[in-house]
């Protein structure tokens, strides 16, 4: 036991002197800042603060040195560090907030725009689709008042046209039986049968019918109109005309294709647009219409103007030289075909007949017969020598633009703005065949001067060549979206020219397919034509212009 407790307080004396914590005298520093306040030694309580401070600091630096720092201030002073971060932080998120704040605002807005444009164009579609509705609506209510009137307006040509026989046999048989007379005159006993002009398949004493009644109008309409002369008399198509040899030389003979062509010089003839131009088979001058009612005969190539052509009342839109080259033919607006005489500039026939403005004529090549195409959505083939028209040719259905007659033949080529070409004899008046493949109006169409194609072009630039003798496309060539007004061929036959509506004369290789433009027109090109030997070029615009290229 005395054992025991000797070690007992061996241990005990070794546990005191075991270092103990350090004591802050929190008690003594309240103290004595309490005693400074109340004696008002507000000076001596700054550095008292300040000194103290200053040894706690000290007094911690070294603990912390010693690794003895208390938990508490360590903790305070990671809080306060994690404070200062999360400040930084808070401010950096609230930027950030800030920010998206105001795209979340402008995205707003826009979102809000793009909606009222969505709903103001539904709006807008909506009205549109009610229009179309209430337009389909007026058409079909109109739909069968123009049946009618189409189904009257034929039976009103059938009518025309049997009035049409009817007169021509009724003017055979008293022809007949003026000769008949005339023999009896000089003494011949000769039976004059009773001659009745009425139709075969109508009985005696019969009402008078629909051929009758336009009959008996047509006597009295004829009347107040000036009576043809008794010697004139139709022609005849020639069955057995024989080709230009100038047109089927060797093709060895032929030179080189001309692309190089340069503005040599601008003509200002026209106020308003030209809208075309040929050139003389054989002499040096051409011949160019315009919208101001005039046509020019120009010299060349000085560009002087010769004879200047008036009559017309509105503007004119094509011509063409009969064979010979001394006589002109124009087509105008005022729904008439005039023929010149180039000696004098004066006018010898009006032919009349179209309902709406002529878009184009051309002349046989026999001479006897000028065919113009119309507004109307019809052509007709007038007689020069009868002065009368000869035929009608129905089947477009709409504006017929062009119209040309292939060379030393009775086939007639139109193009229509119902995208159809159609091949027409002209000794009967019926259409032959029709080629599709454009997909808008056609503005011309022509034929190549060797071989057996033909060119057309379209109100979108689209340019087509056709075999005609198989009456197949060959090539399509797009140089739009400018319209392609007028196409011509060169001399050879192997340059293919287009006036486009946007000011550019567009060349095309037949045989490479390469495409040369010519740049000059400060507006719209309307037409195109080459000189005879092919060296020349000439084109004419919307300012009034004709402008030479070599």
């Amino acid at each position: 036991m005395v054992q025991e407790q000797a070690i007992d307080t061996h241990i005990l004396e070794q546990k005191t002197v075991l270092p103990s914590k350090p004591v802050v005298p929190e008690v003594i520093e309240d103290f004595l800042c309490n005693f400074l306040i109340k004696m008002g030694m507000t000076r001596t309580l700054d550095c008292f603060q300040s000194e103290w401070y200053e040894l706690i600091q000290k007094g911690i630096t070294e603990l912390r040195e010693v690794g003895n720092v208390p938990d508490v201030y360590t903790q305070n002073m990671l809080l306060e560090n994690e404070n200062k971060n999360l400040r930084k932080d808070l401010k950096h998120y609230k930027q950030a907030a800030d920010k998206a704040r105001e795209d979340l605002l402008k995205t707003q807005k826009e979102r809000d725009f793009h909606r009222m444009h969505h709903k103001r164009v539904v709006q807008e579609k909506n009205k549109l689709i009610n229009d179309l509705k209430g337009l389909k609506l007026h058409y079909a209510s109109y739909e069968p008042t123009i049946r009618v009137l189409h189904e009257k307006h034929h039976t009103l040509l059938k009518q025309k046209m049997l009035t049409s026989l009817e007169r021509d046999r009724a003017v055979k048989q008293i022809s007949g039986l003026q000769a008949s007379w005339r023999l009896m005159d000089t003494g011949h006993d000769i039976y004059v049968p009773e001659i009745r002009v009425v139709p075969s398949f109508e009985k005696e004493n019969a009402p008078e019918g629909p051929t009758q009644k336009g009959l008996r109008e047509a006597r009295e309409q004829n009347k107040c109109k000036t009576k043809m002369k008794d010697n004139t008399k139709d022609s005849e198509f020639p069955t057995d005309m024989m080709p230009n040899p100038n047109l089927y030389l060797c093709k060895e003979n032929i030179g080189p294709a001309k692309f190089d062509y340069k503005l040599n010089d601008i003509f200002r003839l026209h106020e308003l647009p030209v809208s075309c131009i040929i050139v003389h088979p054989r002499r040096d001058i051409l011949v160019s219409c315009g919208e101001d009612r005039l046509w020019k005969v120009v010299g060349l190539p000085k560009g002087n103007v010769l004879l200047t052509g008036f009559g017309h009342t509105d503007w004119l839109s094509n011509c063409c030289f009969h064979p010979s080259g001394n006589k002109l033919a124009t087509s105008s607006g005022d729904t008439t075909v005039k023929l010149w005489d180039l000696s004098n500039g004066n006018c010898i026939l009006t032919l009349e007949g179209h309902n709406h403005a002529v878009w184009s004529c051309t002349w046989h090549s026999c001479g006897d017969f000028v065919a113009s195409s119309s507004l109307d959505t019809t052509s007709k083939i007038w007689d020069v020598n009868s002065e009368r028209c000869r035929c009608t040719l129905y089947g477009h259905t709409d504006s017929v633009n062009s119209i040309e007659f292939f060379p030393y033949s009775n086939t007639l080529l139109t193009g229509s703005a119902d995208k159809t070409l159609s091949v027409w004899d002209a000794r009967t008046g019926k259409c032959e065949q029709s080629l599709y493949g454009h997909m808008h109006s056609i503005n011309d169409a022509t034929f190549a001067p060797r071989g057996h194609i033909i060119a057309s072009c379209d109100a979108c630039g689209v340019t087509k060549l056709w075999d005609f003798r198989k009456l197949l496309p060959i090539v399509s060539i797009d140089v739009g979206p400018s319209p392609g007004n007028e196409v011509n061929f060169d001399p050879s036959g192997r340059v293919l020219a287009q006036a486009s509506g946007n000011g550019v004369i567009h060349l095309l290789d037949l045989k490479s397919g390469q495409i040369h433009k010519l740049m000059g027109h400060e507006s719209e090109a309307h037409t195109v034509v080459f000189s005879q030997d092919g060296e020349s070029l000439f084109s004419g615009g919307s300012d009034g212009t004709v402008r030479t290229w070599s």
